[in-house]
């Protein structure tokens, strides 16, 4: 199972959401569960929430997707570089053929995107 986590619920994390944490959980305790943080989502956690970034840049189970020049590429032509560079992450890649999903607390921020969505709201 691969999830990357947008903005929304890497601050929900830090909030004690409790199926961002058990996502955590078991992306740490489980073979085959893996979380990304791509980094331009992390900036933007980090802003509204100060602290997130550390705090799961810090998690075992967590993997920060850095901004290499393909990503930034297209999160450049884009006017929400977390959710751009969320998406991006998302994408299909030799290693995640199917994509990852994109877990978040706005669910509708993601609708007519070309990704699959993991709703955290409780």
């Amino acid at each position: 199972m691969h999830i990357v986590l947008d903005e929304t619920a890497m601050a929900a994390a830090g909030q004690g959401n409790v199926l961002a944490s058990r996502l955590i959980h078991r992306a740490h305790a489980e073979s085959g569960w893996f979380l990304y943080a791509p980094a331009c989502a992390l900036v933007e956690a980090e802003r509204a929430r100060p602290g997130t970034a550390e705090h799961l840049a810090a998690l075992p189970g967590i993997t920060v997707v850095h901004l290499d020049l393909a990503a930034a590429l297209t999160v450049a032509r884009e006017e929400t570089w977390a959710a751009a560079h969320s998406q991006y992450a998302a994408q299909p890649t030799p290693d995640r053929p199917d994509g990852a999903i994109v877990a978040t607390t706005v669910p509708k921020r993601w609708e007519g995107e070309p990704v699959r969505v993991l709703d955290l709201n409780p």
